[in-house]
């Protein structure tokens, strides 16, 4: 067997909190090494946010707060990207990639709740089959079945008899072995299972939890992350600190050291400028950088001390911006329509002039710049606006048969950058292919809803990696997609990808499928995006990462000293 065993505090610095501590408040606490224990981490969401069930989490949005309260598995080094443990302490895979072995780490309690009584519950192996079951399930809660069901044996057998309630059986290739031993079985090999386990999505909640919540459970969540639900209304979410949290620092603190973590809603970019200005919030995220300057006030201001002290990060993004389109459609049912949208899009100048320079124009395919996938084996569509023409010309559509006025829906307020981009999308079709885009703002799930009921044939969407894989973009075009994309070639080619051990041969079959995508136009990249934030200064330790995990376990508030 290939085993793969971790030290957690020589790969991130961390040690077990003991069993037998009492611990303690955090205004009894004193911490070394610089830091501090206290003060709130506040910050502003667009979407409404109606549940904080992990299995629920399929967007950023809610996935910020989600991370905070659940852990899954396994984890990702934010620096080299690799998998590292979580509540598995170690795991092993079989020779054939077919079983995977994690032994759960003990000690870790869930977050007090009355679920419980009063006592505290310590998180095993039962506790981490029920959720990867859950996860497995067609229950209205779940929106993450896609990640397990065809993967795991016996889950699609379990998912086809869950509509209402869990099969008594559960699935058949997650066995507990012993009260901290989780065996998994995957229905073929699969090399990059491990990094699915370390999904945000799939944190880890106990079963009393959802017996006595049901589907209200997303209003009561039950997790063992650093920080567990305050109060939970229409305007804000609040986190507050988990006392009983397993991990420490390097210097021996208790992590977290915030008391709380407080969420409020944005009506627009503006509102959140002006809040953070005014030091209402901590973070600003999706900056348009030509306003940064503007919203914060001038160069005299600054040099008075008027304005907040702040600073701003970026770091390249694993992520894809893109149109998608009904492929069955009437409208782009032919791959010469779909061929001339690529062309007739001018994504350097989009990234260049209307998104100021931030992000990278997506001249390849779907898949971003991500270790050592050869991006560049894959040929995008380069701009070209005259062949756009002849194809539509070819599609039949000309001046005298002009293609039809078609909706677009986009997510985000004015001024963010899908606003930005939809225009500048809006205004290269019309003038490249006399295509008239009416933009249609909504919230995500109504985009999503236009989108599945049909009612959504043209919209702009984007796709932030859950893990470091190639293959968690190359999903999204696999069977049963948004997209109605049926290819058989590119299932088989998918297929073959996910059972090859070897990095370089799958990397090879990566490409193969990426490059079918842009071969059959069958969505249109765009940009991949730099995730840039602005912070104040007094939050301290706060560390950006190309898959934009809001990590806030370290991350302390510290006010700078007066001159």
């Amino acid at each position: 067997m290939k085993q793969f065993s971790y030290i957690l505090t020589i790969l991130i610095g961390l040690t077990l909190f003991s069993c037998t501590d009492t611990p303690k408040n955090v205004d009894e606490l004193t911490a070394i090494g610089g830091k501090k224990y206290g003060g709130e981490f506040r910050f502003m969401s667009y979407e409404n946010i109606k549940s904080l069930a992990s299995i629920s989490s399929s967007d950023q949005y809610s996935s910020r707060l989600v991370t905070q309260i659940y852990e899954p598995i396994l984890r990702i080094n934010m620096t080299s990207m690799n998998v590292i443990p979580g509540i598995a302490e170690s795991y092993e895979v079989s020779d054939d990639a077919k079983v995977y072995t994690l032994k759960i780490r003990k000690g870790i309690t869930f977050h007090k709740n009355d679920c419980f009584g009063k006592k505290l519950h310590e998180l095993d192996a039962e506790d981490v089959k029920f959720s990867l079951e859950m996860a497995c399930s067609q229950l209205e809660l779940n929106k993450i079945s896609y990640l397990l069901v065809n993967r795991i044996e016996g889950a699609q057998e379990f998912f086809d008899n869950s509509t209402k309630t869990l099969p008594k059986e559960g699935v058949s290739g997650i066995k507990k072995i012993d009260n901290y031993t989780i065996q998994i079985t995957l229905n073929e090999p699969f090399a990059g299972f491990d990094k699915i386990l370390t999904h945000p999505s799939l944190g880890i909640f106990p079963k009393e939890a959802f017996t006595k919540y049901g589907n209200d459970f997303g209003l009561h969540p039950v997790g063992t992350g650093p920080f567990q639900l305050e109060s939970f209304t229409d305007e804000k979410i609040v986190l507050r600190r988990n006392n009983h949290y397993w991990k420490k620092d390097d210097f021996g603190n208790q992590l977290p050291f915030l008391s709380k973590v407080v969420m409020t809603y944005a009506v627009d970019k503006q509102s959140e400028f002006l809040a953070f200005r005014n030091a209402e919030v901590d973070l600003v995220l999706e900056i348009p950088v030509e306003e940064v300057e503007h919203i914060l006030g001038t160069l005299k201001e600054a040099q008075d001390g008027l304005n907040v002290k702040h600073k701003v990060e970026s770091e390249s993004s694993m992520s894809i911006h893109y149109i998608g389109m009904a492929l069955e459609s009437e409208e782009f049912s032919d791959i010469n329509v779909r061929k001339a949208f690529n062309l007739a899009i001018n994504r350097n100048l989009i990234v260049d002039t209307y998104l100021e320079g931030e992000g990278f124009a997506s001249l390849h395919g779907i898949v971003p710049e991500m270790g050592d996938y050869p991006i560049n084996k894959v040929k995008g569509f380069k701009y070209n606006a005259e062949k756009a023409k002849y194809l539509m010309t070819k599609a039949g559509f000309s001046n005298r048969n002009i293609f039809p006025e078609i909706d677009f829906y986009i997510t985000g307020v004015k001024g963010s950058k899908n606003d930005r981009l939809a225009k500048a999308i809006q205004k290269q079709l019309k003038e490249n292919l006399n295509v008239k885009l009416n933009i249609i703002r909504c919230t995500l799930a109504e985009r999503d809803e236009a989108v599945k009921n049909g009612s959504a044939k043209l919209w702009l969407g984007g796709w932030l990696a859950d893990y470091p894989d190639p293959e968690n973009f190359l999903s999204l075009l696999y069977k049963n997609n948004n997209f109605n994309f049926n290819n058989e070639r590119f299932f088989m080619c998918y297929d073959k990808s996910i059972v090859e051990s070897d990095d370089k041969k799958r990397n090879e079959l990566y490409v193969e499928c990426d490059q079918i995508i842009v071969d059959e136009a069958a969505i249109i990249p765009v940009y991949t995006d730099d995730y840039t934030i602005m912070v104040n200064a007094r939050v301290r330790e706060f560390v950006i990462n190309e898959l934009e995990i809001l990590e806030l376990t370290n991350v302390f508030i510290k006010e700078a000293k007066k001159k």
